[in-house]
């Protein structure tokens, strides 16, 4: 018997109408809070709804983290976040598992937060927002489109948060003093979250202690794991700066397109002379978190373009 949620509303589940085929494996995705749960529950007939109906099969089966994985025949299966704790020899015999149950006619609807392991499963998503069905279909589409709304709120919130800077591998000889180092957005907004190609700027202020005739600014970007992905400098750059008299004060503004994949990255700053000699340096000073609304491995997003050519 396929399952059926009609017009069901049970907190923070509304007025909910989806259903599932029979031997369907449908993948639920949402933000805490969204109903993944309470849906959940509702499928295997451990909450009722407070409006509305859920018609399912005689047997159902909840299975929560941390739960005592069984596959034994059922219905209906509900899986919340089920193989968070497990290794990749368990999740292996677990699909296998799920594809018997699936041939049998078991529906399967399974909570997690994991974007691979979804792909890889399931034959539908269905996305939870604010208890109601935000979009359901074919999973890389309804991936994409939730990746999408993340991407947007991540970007949001990180322009709410302050992104201290970290002085403690401060090195130099004083002759200059990094003031402020600022991540800016396309917007022009200070955020510690910048979108996967957008427009951004790094904002570096300084106050000179001594007098420097020819100083030079650089800014080095780094993957979370310490690879040096991008760097420049003013001299590189071909920008003059000097000279700078005890007391004078300089704004420094980087701009570029943030082809980044999404993780997290820090900045390095520093002012220093042509020949290398630090006046200020500031080793991975602030930390910035890149997001998109699709996957993409390793660090330089390259946008690749593909075209199927005659053979």
């Amino acid at each position: 018997m396929a399952l059926a949620f009609k017009k069901v509303s049970c907190p923070p589940i509304r007025t909910l109408t989806a259903s599932a085929p029979d031997g369907a494996l449908i993948g639920v995705i949402g933000e805490d809070g969204a109903g993944k749960g309470m849906l959940l529950r509702l499928a295997a007939g451990l909450a009722q709804p407070v409006s509305g109906s859920v018609s399912a099969g005689k047997t159902r089966r909840l299975i929560g983290p941390g739960d005592p994985l069984s596959f034994a025949p059922v219905h209906v299966l509900a899986l919340e976040h089920a193989f968070a704790q497990h290794d990749l020899l368990v999740r292996a015999r677990a699909v296998l598992a799920l594809d018997r149950l699936r041939r049998s006619g078991t529906t399967v609807l399974m909570a997690s937060h994991e974007e691979d392991w979804l792909r890889r499963t399931c034959d539908e998503i269905w996305w939870l927002r604010e208890g109601e069905l935000a979009a359901r279909g074919e999973p890389a589409t309804v991936l994409e489109a939730y990746r999408a709304h993340a991407a947007d709120k991540m970007r949001a919130w990180g322009e709410t948060i302050t992104n201290p800077v970290d002085i403690s591998r401060r090195r130099g000889d004083h002759r200059a003093e990094i003031v402020s180092l600022d991540t800016l957005g396309d917007d022009g907004e200070r955020t510690a979250v910048w979108r996967s190609g957008e427009p951004v700027e790094v904002r570096v202020t300084l106050r000179y202690v001594e007098a420097v005739p020819d100083p030079v600014i650089g800014l080095l970007i780094r993957s979370r794991v310490g690879l040096d992905v991008y760097g420049t400098n003013s001299e590189l750059e071909k920008v003059k700066l000097g000279p700078r008299a005890p007391g004078d004060s300089l704004k420094v503004e980087f701009r570029f397109t943030c082809d980044l994949c999404p993780q997290e990255y820090t900045l390095t700053v520093a002012s220093h002379d042509p020949d290398g000699t630090r006046h200020d340096w500031l080793d991975e000073a602030v930390s910035i978190t890149v997001t998109d609304k699709r996957h993409t491995a390793g660090v330089a997003n390259l946008r690749a373009r593909i075209e199927v050519l005659p053979a």
